[in-house]
């Protein structure tokens, strides 16, 4: 029996702003959306649980230069918060290790929030992608090991809480990479007195990206090729935090090179860290500007 010839892979760039269903790794989401599309390279923008759902930016291509830009961007998560039992991994997955029957007011809730704003330290999960000694937290954790999980300080620019129930209330919170929210729902339950976990996430923010760019898997899935590839945002979109630098053919042809080029004119920066370089709207190269030429760190190759 002859073997199935596999399908060429594409050189297809872009970015595809998943709404990721719940129980679907993120792992698994990007596998899935590369086979979909054929593509030849894929990679996301920052882990999201397998039981949260929500903003999973998939860099496609040549998209996948871009992605530290989006990564390091803020983030928007809402969740609802489990009032009176601790699990062993914080959310609604783990085994139950701690009940209390305090169940604390609105009034309460509101009075310990601003606690956990700004700047605060806070223990990550057992249950983490970590590495301790090498090996993921989360391996240890499920073969028994008891951890002494490194606390690290993260940053929290808003945390509200959305609606109140006796025995659930419904948060969001804005904060910066590396901020793990099971964290934030253990610790605010102690402080009130009690013990929680995370019941429901969703991601609504990365970066640039929102809801409001979201694809549902489902719809993706059940598109044909020509769909799908209308579905990706340009490679440019993940480097809208960055400063644009417009070129002309004779610019770009240089830069695609990997040569520096001289930017000209009167409002032409002389020094700038990080900034990308267009033609005609598409992303020609990151770079950065020292003494008026723009010098190339990744060119971004067209398709």
């Amino acid at each position: 029996m002859s073997k199935q010839k596999k399908s060429p892979k594409r050189d297809i760039s872009g970015w595809l702003i998943l709404n990721k269903p719940y129980d679907f790794g993120s792992t698994q989401a990007v596998g899935k959306v590369r086979w979909l599309l054929s593509a030849k390279k894929a990679g996301h923008a920052g882990t999201l649980d397998p039981l949260a759902t929500g903003i999973l930016p998939i860099a496609i291509g040549e998209a996948t230069k871009t992605v530290p830009f989006v990564q390091d961007g803020t983030k928007i998560y809402r969740f609802t918060l489990v009032w009176g039992v601790a699990t062993n991994t914080d959310d609604v997955e783990g085994e139950s290790i701690a009940t209390s029957d305090v169940r604390p007011t609105k009034e309460q809730v509101e009075a310990a929030l601003p606690q956990f704003r700004g700047e605060i330290t806070q223990v990550p999960p057992a249950f983490s992608a970590i590495k301790i000694n090498g090996e993921r937290a989360y391996d240890l954790a499920r073969a028994g090991e008891k951890l002494d999980m490194p606390p690290r300080q993260v940053q929290i620019d808003r945390f509200e809480l959305l609606a109140h129930g006796a025995e659930a209330s419904t948060f969001e919170v804005e904060c910066a990479k590396g901020t793990y929210i099971r964290s934030i729902a253990r610790d605010l339950a102690l402080a009130l007195g009690t013990r929680g976990h995370v019941g429901a996430l969703h991601r609504a923010q990365v970066g640039q990206f929102t809801d409001d760019d979201a694809i549902e898997f489902e719809t993706f899935e059940g598109a044909t090729l020509e769909q799908r590839d209308a579905m990706l945002l340009s490679v440019a979109s993940g480097l809208s935090p960055l400063p644009e630098i417009p070129l002309d053919a004779a610019q770009t042809a240089t830069l695609r090179h990997g040569n520096p080029v001289l930017l000209v004119g009167a409002n032409a920066p002389i020094q700038m860290d990080d900034a990308w370089a267009s033609h005609k709207g598409a992303a020609v190269a990151i770079g950065y500007v020292e003494q008026g030429q723009f010098k190339p760190t990744r060119v971004i190759l067209p398709h």
